[in-house]
């Protein structure tokens, strides 16, 4: 993946409330793409995480698909 592409979630990360399926922004790829930088923000633009992730942790985002709403839990 690129940077500023937009990446999926492949498993929970519940010590940020983030949930599989979650999309963030690549904002930095390490090592040809083995390693990224992924921020997680709301709607409002709130940052919620950036965190490195893993190619096993991480997938480009598919033309084909629907985003999908949810709540952010309270911290």
């Amino acid at each position: 993946m690129c940077e500023l592409e937009t990446a999926v979630l492949l498993h929970d990360v519940p010590q940020h409330d983030l949930k599989t399926g979650d999309v963030g922004a690549v904002v930095h790829s390490y090592d040809e793409g083995k390693a990224f930088e992924v921020e997680f923000v709301t709607a409002e633009g709130k940052t919620v995480a950036v965190l490195t992730l893993t190619e096993s942790d991480v997938r480009p985002f598919r033309g084909s698909e629907i985003l999908h709403v949810r709540d952010l839990a309270p911290a």
